[in-house]
């Protein structure tokens, strides 16, 4: 692989889909979170731990770099795209991995382009782990057929939307309406049922109602999800909103998705839970902290 290689941002995304690499040298990385004093030291231990280089600023990781690897958080997507474009070479190709509305995407995609590099709308649309950098990916805009063959070779797993900009993100984000939504009701149903006592009954009627979806392993696996996530999800979900309200209506159930995501992450209850546990121990203990921090 002769391409250069840079990422901004290297947190699970990041991280993931370069320890799935085996033949990729010299690897470029800024994460912002090196500005931060504090931060500081276990940002240059994970650099090391992944063998990749990490570089103190944005303009000194993707300079010289044929690709670049955006793997921030939504809400900082675009503004990663302004501080790195006047340094990006003449034709790199800037993949944007981001969950972001298309028309947050489309206004990146303008500031790249403007500055000589090439923009690639790029969907993650599956957790990055277990599958890492084989996680399958949508790819869209007038560099996608280009840039296939590349991410191919890395190996990844990419597939052609066709479309502009904001093809790819759009499948991604309206699918989150449902995806993260249900997350959401999760928390609300099972623990208003588990508060009410009578949350074996609520999942038996659901199971009754759904017999090939196992509710109770579910629910485990979408509090987990919340609670480790949520920060995250709230962001990507804040894009889901401005997408629906593109379309021109109402974002009633992205909106509030958006408050039980950032409610459960802000619980600090990640470390503490496993997708595997049992759904009445996760919901005692958000319970818990719900009340404690009322």
């Amino acid at each position: 692989m002769d391409q250069r290689i840079a990422f901004i941002g290297f947190g699970e995304a990041g991280s993931a889909i370069v320890s799935g690499w085996k033949d990729v040298p010299d690897i470029r990385v800024f994460d912002i979170k090196t500005d931060d004093e504090a931060q500081r030291p276990a940002m240059l231990s994970r650099y090391q731990e992944f063998g990749v280089a990490g570089r103190m600023s944005a303009a000194e990781a993707v300079q010289d770099a044929d690709m670049v690897f955006c793997t921030v958080t939504a809400d900082q997507a675009a503004i990663a795209a302004g501080g790195c474009a006047p340094y990006l070479k003449p034709g790199a190709l800037w993949l944007d991995l981001n969950s972001c509305a298309p028309s947050t995407k489309k206004s990146a995609a303008e500031t790249v382009e403007a500055a000589g590099a090439r923009y690639v709308d790029v969907a993650v649309m599956a957790p990055v782990y277990p599958k890492r950098n084989m996680a399958p990916l949508l790819i869209a805009g007038p560099h996608a057929e280009t840039v296939k063959p590349l991410l191919d070779a890395l190996p990844m797993a990419p597939r052609i939307v066709e479309g502009p900009v904001g093809s790819a993100s759009s499948i991604k984000m309206i699918r989150s309406i449902m995806m993260k939504g249900m997350e959401a009701l999760t928390a609300e149903c099972v623990l208003a049922a588990v508060r009410a006592g009578v949350d074996d009954e609520v999942l038996s009627s659901l199971q009754a109602s759904n017999p090939d979806f196992d509710w109770r392993a579910r629910s485990a696996y979408n509090f987990e999800r919340s609670l480790a996530h949520g920060i995250r999800r709230a962001a990507e979900m804040r894009e889901v909103v401005k997408t629906v309200a593109d379309l021109g209506f109402s974002p009633d159930m992205a909106s509030a998705t958006v408050e039980w995501q950032a409610r459960m992450g802000a619980l600090g209850l990640g470390p503490d839970v496993r997708e595997d546990d049992d759904y009445r121990d996760i919901a005692g203990k958000v319970l818990n902290r719900l009340d404690t921090a009322d």
